[in-house]
């Protein structure tokens, strides 16, 4: 029982406590809601001449000439007024000014304002001025509470370096930012931003694009959806497959930067960029573009795309490169440079190398390190293959030391040349003359014209020409001649059925646009002697130089 005492004299000790407090907090209270209530009255200070009907409107002051009004912290000016003290709400009328601070200043001809809810309803030749921020309008709301004023029938925003115009507009002067819908326009003396939902920061001039804008300038045009743009350094990240465009070429990519001073940009996954007036394309899942000098580069799943003639020729590197030499002169011309496991294929042609470089100024299609080549059932290769280009088309082809081609006859028969020198020739795509230069080997079937193999041919010689048709030897010629000599089909020795360099390499072939990828290298014993020919600049350089 005693216990139960000094438990219930705790507990109403805690209790007279509490009330006390909140009797001294009420009383604190109760002051503080008189000031309030008092600064929500709209106070007049001034008016050349005061009106008022007690008997018809007793709620309503008429106020003429110089009229100021003060309501909190914000100064109204007016030719004449109207004070309604039920409502606590003033209607103005002419050379209408509103001052709060020496930040914010907003004119019009016609002002309604409750002070209640602290809306003021401007119109006709609205301005809001905040410091270096103008706002246009015929009419404007500002809501004191929230700080923020907002048009509905067209508007123009502006500050030092940008225009703004929209259907609908607000803008806050605290935080200086603005949101615009509907026709929306921004005006840079370097470009004009066009959108339908557009967030813009005075300060820091940057802005926010939430639908489908473009920005458009002398130098390129961007399309984006969702992004932002700084107006002030030129700087933009870009996202939801934004589209970069300059001079016929056209970079897209999940997202994109772009510097305009600086003149390049970047797109990062699924980048495509394409070109319309050389009808080829670069992808992969990143690209950059230096328009300034007209370069650019891929890497990861990167693949160069000629489409310039009928059937696509894809091409995939570990790294894709593109230059632009004399650029706006009368001798400009491109090179493009793919470093590492480089596999290419079309229809009727399918190589692989470890780099290559390709000049527009001779078309001149150069595969260094193991290259190899196929045209149908001719297989190239040497330590270095020169392909010219004509339109896109191969024109010849120059196979360089330790030259072999191969024509598979069936699994077991291969019609082999080997010598120092190739230099083959095509028609419309098709292998139809070879010149096979020094210390030339050959191994070749002969066949009936039901293509029925006679036998094998054996022969040496300096110098070989062979004819094709359809893709098939027709013809020899060599000199010096060379006897030869010719096994029948049953009697062929196995040790003379290939040639001391012979290698079929249908393993690595790239049978389609997608096994581009699957880089598969030679086997061990199956690779050329190192050469001792001059190097290619390191990609690291070349990417250097081109930033």
């Amino acid at each position: 029982m005693r216990a139960n005492s000094v438990f219930f004299k705790s507990v109403l000790t805690g209790v007279i406590c509490l009330f006390g407090a909140y009797f001294l907090w009420a009383q604190d209270q109760k002051p503080q809601q008189k000031s309030q209530k008092k600064k929500t009255k709209v106070d007049l200070l001034h008016a050349d001449e005061g009106r008022a009907d007690k008997m018809a409107r007793p709620d309503v002051q008429v106020l003429i000439g110089s009229v100021k009004l003060r309501h909190d912290s914000m100064y109204m000016y007016c030719d004449s007024a109207l004070i309604y003290e039920n409502t606590n709400s003033v209607e103005a009328f002419n050379n209408v000014r509103m001052e709060q601070g020496d930040t914010l200043f907003i004119y019009g001809d016609y002002l309604y304002y409750d002070g209640i809810s602290q809306l003021a309803q401007l119109r006709e030749n609205v301005k809001m001025i905040n410091r270096n921020t103008t706002l246009l309008t015929d009419s404007l709301n500002y809501d004191r509470i929230y700080d923020l004023g907002y048009y509905f029938e067209g508007g123009t925003l502006m500050d030092e370096e940008n225009v703004l115009t929209s259907d609908w507009g607000e803008y806050s002067p605290s935080t200086k930012q603005s949101v615009f819908n509907h026709d929306v326009k921004l005006v840079n003396p370097k470009f004009i931003l066009t959108s339908d939902t557009l967030k813009y920061n005075t300060v820091s001039k940057i802005a926010t694009i939430l639908g489908p804008s473009e920005i458009v300038s002398d130098q390129n045009h961007i399309f984006s959806e969702r992004g932002v743009y700084n107006t002030l350094t030129g700087q933009a990240e870009l996202l939801d497959r934004s589209i970069l465009t300059n001079q016929g070429k056209r970079m897209t990519g999940d997202s994109l930067f772009y510097d305009r001073k600086l003149g390049y940009g970047e797109a990062f996954d699924n980048v495509v960029m394409n070109d319309s007036i050389n009808r080829n394309m670069l992808t992969g899942d990143y690209c950059f573009y230096n328009e300034l000098t007209d370069s650019a580069f891929a890497t990861k799943r990167a693949v160069a795309i000629d489409y310039s003639q009928g059937d696509s020729l894809y091409m995939h590197a570990d790294t894709l490169m593109m230059t632009t030499f004399y650029l706006n002169t009368d001798s400009v011309f491109r090179e493009m440079r793919a470093y590492h496991k480089v596999r290419m294929y079309r229809t009727d042609l399918q190589g692989v190398c470890d780099s290559l470089v390709y000049n527009s100024k001779d078309s001149c299609v150069t595969m260094y390190t193991d290259p190899i080549l196929w045209n149908e059932g001719q297989q190239l290769l040497g330590e270095e293959i020169k392909i010219y280009l004509n339109d896109s088309t191969i024109d010849w082809a120059h196979i360089i030391n330790q030259a072999l081609t191969v024509e598979m006859k069936d699994s077991l028969h291969y019609n082999q040349v080997s010598g120092k020198e190739i230099k083959a020739y095509f028609d419309s795509g098709e292998m139809r003359k070879v010149d096979v230069i020094a210390n030339v080997l050959v191994v070749f079937y002969p066949q009936e014209e039901d293509s029925t193999m006679i036998g094998m041919n054996t022969s040496q010689t300096s110098l070989l020409t062979m004819y094709l048709k359809d893709r098939k030897m027709k013809r020899m010629v060599m000199s010096p001649k060379s006897d030869g000599v010719l096994y029948p089909m049953d009697q062929i020795p196995a040790d003379k059925m290939r040639l001391p360099t012979f290698v079929w390499f249908d393993y690595i072939r790239p049978q389609n646009k997608d096994d581009i990828f699957e880089w598969r290298g030679k086997k061990a014993g199956e690779t050329l002697r190192k050469s001792t020919r001059k190097p290619l600049n390191s990609p690291k350089r070349e990417l250097i130089n081109m930033k």
